[in-house]
């Protein structure tokens, strides 16, 4: 029987496989869900990274006589 999710196998040092297994005994999950709850937190600390480089430059173009207050906004 295929699985429902796909599957990704990770090769990973002695000492960080430790520490997966003390955090997922810990919070009582299997060592599978740990390492995709960890990667799914790395995944979006990337994406907010990323979006905030984005929204540096766009500040750094921004024409301050160009925008709109936050009345004319919200009338």
């Amino acid at each position: 029987m295929p699985a429902k999710n796909p599957r990704v196998n990770v090769v990973v040092e002695s000492r960080l496989y430790g520490v997966l297994c003390d955090l997922a005994e810990r919070e009582g999950v299997s060592l599978s869900t740990i390492a995709r709850d960890l990667i799914r937190e790395a995944v979006e600390l990337r994406e907010d990274i990323s979006l905030a480089g984005f929204a540096d430059s766009r500040m750094r173009t921004l024409k301050k006589g160009k925008t709109l207050s936050h009345k004319e906004t919200w009338e």
